[in-house]
């Protein structure tokens, strides 16, 4: 083997991670575990309900005889982005099952509010809408990023304009106009990570948006250590079924008062059913992730002792992804698994296996792909909840398949 990135530290142990890092509700006397707010953040009124699951509530619009209430609750969300108080107005405004979703997201990341969306970029779309109406249109970023994600900063589709840097060079990068840094650790999909309380600090008072998609808040909460803003791709692992598209932005209720506008305006609402798929996604979240993760720490034990493969990428912080680079051809690799499934996305309880260089990063331009570590060899794998030695058996019989092999 040429080189391994890879550790085998024990933050995908169950055993060895505390949960006790739930923010709590104000009536109990200590904080409750990450496990007990998965199951019951955002459910706290069902009992008093008289109900056990959490309703969906698919209405579009709400009946109202006081139309200057009305009135004076639209005039304050637009003034001001607050949620209207009272029952709902209209499902652009809001909706009931989304909002318990948003409720639930913000108690796992640690955050005041989150605001859900109809997907991940339509949720990254307006935290640059939210900071281009400020005049604030320049993006300081490190790469790599999600491939669509690096597209939209560099193509400009918003007006935004970015300076693409590495960590050490954030601080030097930062302008008058800059109105947000952003960051990916572990990053998509070479696996590299970030000491995101040093790029925290080296921010200053530019807010530090965090895509915490691969590791969720079980394993790593960005606003514990600095950043204002927590992204997620909610079709991955918050959802965790692959039956569900969304994104979601933890953050404080200032800037979600602002990201309530934009949604409002553009309409990149979350449908409820979506609200509730990913609601009941969370409550088995930190166990999914555990479990992914552990079969994911042993595939990478197993990878890196086989001559096949060049390189294994597996994270200090543990968890579900894989990234490894063959000495053959990894479109072999792609050709010739079985139970895992060849798609593009990730975060399912199947196992899923891609070629960046084809797929998710082929819209970014080939130089900077390379620069970034994403090279044409790069398989990226989503773990999945089978059974170890099944998966590594059809991983087996994929690369004896490569010209490597």
């Amino acid at each position: 083997m040429d080189s391994v990135v890879y550790d085998t530290a024990d933050a995908y142990d169950a055993d060895a991670r505390d949960d006790r890092r739930g923010t709590g509700a104000a009536s109990v006397a200590r904080p409750r575990a990450l496990a007990t707010e998965a199951v019951h953040a955002g459910r706290e009124d069902l009992a008093a309900l008289g109900l056990h699951a959490a309703p969906i509530d698919l209405s579009t619009t709400y009946p109202s005889y006081d139309s200057r209430g009305e009135a004076a609750r639209i005039d304050a969300f637009a003034a001001e982005g607050a949620e209207p108080e009272g029952p709902p107005v209209y499902g652009r405004l809001g909706n009931p099952t989304v909002a318990r979703f948003e409720t639930a997201l913000a108690r796992l990341e640690g955050t005041e509010s989150a605001v859900a969306f109809a997907s991940g970029m339509a949720a990254l779309s307006a935290v640059l809408l939210v900071r281009n109406a400020m005049g604030l249109r320049h993006v300081v970023a490190v790469r790599p990023l999600y491939g669509c994600s690096d597209h939209l900063l560099t193509a400009g589709l918003l007006g935004s304009e970015v300076t693409w840097v590495d960590p050490a060079g954030i601080a030097d990068a930062l302008r008058p106009d800059t109105g947000l840094v952003m960051v990916e650790s572990p990053a998509n999909p070479t696996l590299a990570e970030l000491d995101v309380r040093a790029v925290a600090h080296a921010c200053g008072s530019v807010p530090l948006l965090a895509d915490n998609t691969f590791a969720t808040p079980v394993l790593q909460r960005p606003v514990e250590l600095g950043a204002r803003l927590v992204l997620h791709s909610a079709t991955k692992y918050l959802g965790g079924h692959g039956d569900v598209m969304a994104g979601v932005v933890a953050c404080d209720e200032e800037f979600a008062r602002g990201l309530r506008q934009v949604r409002f305006a553009t309409g990149g609402v979350l449908h409820p059913l979506a609200g509730y798929l990913l609601l009941r996604g969370l409550s088995t979240l930190p166990v999914r992730v555990r479990a992914a993760s552990s079969n994911a720490a042993e595939l990478a034990r197993r990878l890196a002792d086989d001559p096949r493969v060049a390189r294994v990428h597996y994270p200090r912080i543990g968890g579900a992804m894989i990234a490894f680079e063959v000495h053959g051809d990894p479109h072999d690799v792609i050709a010739g698994v079985r139970l895992i499934t060849p798609a593009v996305s990730l975060g399912s309880v199947d196992s899923l296996i891609q070629h960046p260089a084809s797929i998710s990063h082929r819209i970014v331009p080939t130089e900077d792909r390379h620069d970034a570590g994403v090279s044409d060899r790069l398989l990226r794998l989503s773990v999945g909840l089978e059974d170890v030695d099944d998966l590594w058996s059809d991983l087996d019989g994929a690369l004896g398949f490569t010209s490597g092999g």
